[in-house]
């Protein structure tokens, strides 16, 4: 029981680890992203 509970501990700590590392380097790709292109082709930002 103890094995499975250590499985699933690491199970979770890597989904954890993958979701806070897509935020950390996901969401300020998009947003250099939306500025480069709100800058070259003269849109809002939030289209």
């Amino acid at each position: 029981m103890e094995a499975l509970s250590t499985v699933l501990l690491i199970i979770y700590a890597v989904i954890g680890g993958a979701s806070t590392l897509y935020l950390l380097f996901g969401m300020p790709v998009i947003i250099i992203w939306k500025i480069l292109r709100a800058a070259k082709y003269h849109i809002r930002l939030t289209d």
